[in-house]
Parts: structure tokens; C-alpha cells; sequence
């Protein structure tokens, strides 16, 4: 009777995955803007990686936001959303990051550093990460 139930569930399993992955933006569908985000998001945490941050955490929900990625080196500490256009028509990414987002974004730094007291003596920044298909760009935020 056990071997039976065992075998029910692995079947039940195998055809929910079997099912997500036929629809578009669920697991497998490597097209869908998930998972093109979630590689721009990779790419930019190796290009900080590169300049020598370390990376504190990738896709954080703090105060109701996501934080795509936050970054430390010394005593600077980054909190960089990443933005992804991927072609011409669809504008620049920079264009995205508006007064709304950046407000969203301080108030979920801020959450986020409640949870992490250790970390609230350091300089905080906000960085904005456009991913074009021509590269990174990396841009601080002029009014924090």
C-alpha cells in the first residue's frame, strides 16, 4: 500500500512540473522576462563583484518592496535596482526609474536596514543599473 501512495505522488509531482513548464513565464521557459530579468540581475551582480563588492542579497522583499540587489565594499552600502530594455523600441531603461521607484526604493533600504541594525553606520547609496545589449551602466542616484 506505501509503495502505491509513493508512486501516486511522484507522478502527481512529475505532472505539475510537466505543466508549469508548458506555460509561458513558469519553470523551463527560459524566454520569458523572469527569467531574462533574473539574468540581468546575474550580470549585474558580477559586474559589482568585479569592482570588488560583495553581495549581501539578490531579490530581498523589505517594507513591501523588492530589492534587486544589494552590494558592500568598505563602507559603502548599495542598494541597486536593475533595469532591462531590450531593444530600442522599448525606451531606455534608465527611463523607468522615476520619483515613485525611487521612493519605493528608500523605503524598503530603510525596512531593510531594520532588520539588519549592524549594517545602519554605513554610507548608503542607491544605484540604478541599465542592462542594454551593448552593456552595463551604472548610475548613482543625484538626489539621495
Amino acid at each position: 500500500m506505501r509503495s502505491s501512495s509513493r508512486s501516486q505522488s511522484r507522478t502527481s509531482t512529475s505532472a505539475r512540473g510537466r505543466a508549469a513548464a508548458d506555460k509561458p513565464g513558469l519553470r523551463g521557459d527560459r524566454g520569458s522576462t523572469f527569467a531574462r530579468g533574473r539574468a540581468a540581475e546575474r550580470r549585474v551582480a558580477w559586474h559589482y563583484r568585479l569592482r570588488g563588492y560583495r553581495i549581501l542579497a539578490r531579490n530581498v522583499r523589505a517594507g513591501g518592496v523588492e530589492l534587486d540587489l544589494i552590494v558592500r565594499r568598505g563602507r559603502r552600502l548599495v542598494f541597486c535596482e536593475v533595469k532591462l530594455k531590450e531593444g530600442a523600441g522599448y525606451g531606455d531603461p534608465l527611463e523607468a526609474v522615476d520619483e515613485w521607484k525611487r521612493e519605493r526604493m528608500r523605503r524598503g533600504a530603510q525596512a531593510w536596514l531594520l532588520t539588519n541594525p549592524g549594517l545602519s553606520a554605513l554610507q548608503v547609496c542607491f544605484d540604478f543599473a541599465a542592462v542594454r545589449p551593448a552593456g552595463i551602466e551604472v548610475v548613482a542616484d543625484p538626489l539621495h
